[in-house]
């Protein structure tokens, strides 16, 4: 891949390996999906929808405590004044890049060796799989505590890997999920030692990679029509998201979630307490 063919990004920085294309999220200092950040992922998505020279997308993170965090809550912050649709215009346009990733003819790994919540699960659970860290990673949904619902596609996506009760025990308990009980539930593909698993991650991609490209994408195709469509589901979660969120008390619980230390390392590697405390106000 040269650099004419690939476009520029801000947090993104993109390796081959062969027909594998390495994505590396680094939006110091919690790879929150800031506007910058979302802008590059959704450039990326189309992108990845004409490139023919990959097979096998691995999105990973430049740092080692945090894959990809939630959606930034100060974009959230006052009058509901930039609230936009995707090219289908049903969808907003986060749930529209999560379909761009989810129907992408390439096979799409997420290496999670750290924390993922929020914003970044849903793209997460879009894509094809998911691989942790026993450990260390660890996932969380935090919107119910601080007054608001996964606006993204987490009341969708999650109860099709998990099962119905266990993705409202995550969701309404805005509890942590840890590797092993992810790789449990079916949450994560697959969890390993930590210093195994960039190992598996890359023996996966490029074994696929090395396979007939049209058999492979006929069946991730194939493997598609197995699963109902979420469009109806997306739409009413995402009309749910922002009657909360732009209500007076769904305004002052994000502000308040600030203030604890949202947003911050510290507040972050704590996020279930935190959010929790949130609650308590």
């Amino acid at each position: 891949m040269s650099e004419s063919e690939a476009p520029g990004y801000n947090h993104l920085h993109l390796f081959s390996e062969g027909q594998v294309l390495w994505v590396t999220i680094d939006n110091p200092p919690i790879n929150l999906i800031t506007k910058s950040l979302l802008v590059d992922l959704i450039q990326l998505s189309y992108w990845l929808e004409n490139d023919t020279e990959h097979i096998v997308v691995v999105f990973q993170s430049a740092n080692p405590n945090f894959f990809l965090a939630h959606f930034d809550v100060t974009a959230l912050l006052g009058d509901q004044t930039d609230q936009q649709n995707s090219e289908d215009q049903d969808l907003n346009i986060f749930d529209g890049l999560c379909e761009r990733l989810r129907v992408l003819p390439k096979i799409t790994m997420c290496k999670i060796s750290g924390r993922i919540g929020g914003g970044g699960s849903e793209i997460a659970m879009a894509c094809d799989m998911r691989f942790a860290a026993l450990g260390k990673t660890k996932m969380n949904q935090m919107e119910v505590p601080i007054g608001i619902i996964p606006g993204g596609g987490g009341t969708q996506r999650l109860p099709s890997l998990v099962g119905y009760s266990r993705a409202a025990e995550l969701i309404l308990g805005g509890i942590d999920l840890d590797a092993q009980t992810g790789d449990d539930w079916g949450y994560f593909t697959r969890a390993l030692p930590p210093e195994e698993l960039d190992d598996y991650v890359e023996w996966l991609a490029l074994r696929i990679a090395s396979f007939d490209p049209a058999a492979v994408k006929g069946a991730k195709s194939s493997l598609l029509n197995s699963v109902p469509s979420l469009k109806n589901g997306l739409i009413n979660e995402s009309q749910i998201f922002s009657d909360l969120c732009y209500s007076q008390d769904g305004q002052r619980s994000l502000r308040r979630f600030l203030e604890l230390g949202g947003q911050t390392v510290e507040g972050e590697l704590r996020i279930s307490d935190l959010s929790a405390e949130v609650a308590k106000e």
